[in-house]
């Protein structure tokens, strides 16, 4: 529970591993310890795909900090998940000290793939050394012609062969993203025309970008839907049937769910491995959330007879599920409808009019909020933190006043450490 290093206090962590199982000293721990510590209040925090241990323990201590002095009278508990994930050290996390890695790469060139992503990869993907050398191999050498870029993209695809299996679907026709069976020339082409357009150097362009720019995005985007599965079976697995033990154990504990991109679909997963009758959950809190944006509808609007993975799951919060999105998040609202539909679409598009061209079929929670579930309220900022924010039902709050830093290819992906975006958490939990 104690841990120095921390902004807050109590203060527990949860560590999961890919199958959804706890760590039991630690899931013990907080079990035994939360009533005993007089928690009313516990705020559980899932980081998303971009953090190891120490990041995600870095965006527990900023986001947590300034909770304390917010809410002063609330008997407030902090718990930190951490699951198997991984992050591209290029991705950008504004106000984070760069990777060493990172910093390397700014004085002198450097491999596509630098030892700590390679590291990250050989973690997520298990077994598959000799497929990640000859794809590591291949973004450094770039040959000449269209035969390298398909035989990357079979490599890609071998990454994914082993199943993966858990919840992966967000919806009943989401199954793998069509973008690694298609054609691999055609999505780096696209990838490529994507990351020219989120250039913010400004200096015009000129030609046609090289697809071996966007070969680097292809794989980005296998690892992003390993998370994906992976993400939805912690919570199922994992945090849902811990959340029960909990009610058990501490029944007058009121349980506050955040989640950061592939964390919002791991505490929104939950929801759906929660015991029937465990009624603690009083809030959940989206932030950049990384999955479709139909997963709680019980109808989809291109298909009636199908529903979201998460169909009316909502009503197990006795609170508001509140999903806060931002148009500048680039990560969701070019990528992510990129590649969950590119092989199926064959017009070029670059930025965000990937997402107006592709359509909201392919939208995330992250970009455009909760969708096609009846009665949802829609806010801005400004709104949801004047007291305006609905005691219970999906709400959606654009966040694009402060979720807007961050470089390409994700964009403000990351930028979720404010006060503001803390406040929410406690106006959707009712915390004074």
């Amino acid at each position: 529970m104690a841990d120095p290093g921390m902004s807050v206090a109590p203060y527990w962590e949860l560590t999961f591993d890919a199958d959804g199982d706890v760590d039991g000293p630690e899931r013990d721990r907080l079990l035994a310890q939360v009533a005993d510590q007089g928690v009313r209040d516990l705020i559980v925090f899932s980081h998303g795909w971009n953090n190891d241990r120490s990041g995600a323990t870095a965006l527990y201590r900023r986001f947590f900090a300034p909770l304390p002095k917010l809410a002063p009278k609330a008997r407030l508990g902090y718990v930190g998940v951490v699951w198997p994930s991984m992050r591209f050290s290029d991705e950008p996390i504004p106000d984070f000290p760069k990777s060493v890695a990172a910093a390397e790469a700014e004085a002198q060139p450097r491999p596509a793939l630098d030892k700590d992503t390679r590291r990250a990869l050989l973690d997520a993907f298990p077994g598959r050394t000799t497929v990640l050398d000859q794809l590591a191999r291949m973004l450094d050498e770039r040959p000449d012609g269209t035969g390298g870029l398909a035989e990357f993209g079979r490599l890609v695809r071998l990454l994914l062969d082993d199943g993966g299996q858990g919840p992966a679907a967000d919806t009943d026709e989401d199954g793998e993203p069509a973008v690694f069976g298609g054609d691999p020339v055609a999505a780096c082409e696209q990838f490529a025309e994507a990351l020219a357009a989120l250039d913010s150097s400004g200096a015009p362009r000129f030609g046609i970008p090289n697809p071996w720019d966007g070969a680097k995005e292809l794989l980005r985007q296998a690892t992003y839907y390993r998370m994906k599965r992976r993400a939805g079976t912690v919570g199922e697995r994992g945090l849902g049937p811990l959340l029960g033990r909990l009610a058990q154990a501490a029944p007058g504990v009121r349980v506050h769910l955040v989640g950061h991109s592939f964390g919002g679909r791991l505490v929104a997963f939950a929801l759906r491995g929660l015991p029937r009758g465990v009624d603690t959950v009083k809030s959940v809190t989206l932030l950049q959330s990384a999955f479709s944006h139909y997963a709680f509808a019980a109808r989809l609007p291109h298909a009636p007879d199908r529903s979201g993975a998460l169909r009316d799951l909502q009503r197990r919060v006795d609170g508001p599920l509140v999903c806060c999105y931002s148009h500048f998040d680039a990560a969701l609202g070019t990528f992510y409808p990129l590649a969950s539909r590119l092989a199926g679409d064959d017009r070029s598009c670059a930025g965000n009019e990937i997402a107006a061209v592709l359509g909201p079929r392919w939208g995330a929670m992250g970009h455009d909020g909760v969708q096609a579930v009846q009665g949802t309220a829609r806010l801005d900022l400004a709104a949801a933190l004047d007291g305006r924010l609905p005691a219970s039902g999906c709400v959606n709050v654009d966040a694009a006043a402060v979720v807007r830093r961050g470089g390409a290819p994700t964009g403000a992906h990351s930028d979720i450490v404010h006060p503001e975006l803390a406040r929410v958490v406690l106006a959707a939990g009712r915390i004074a």
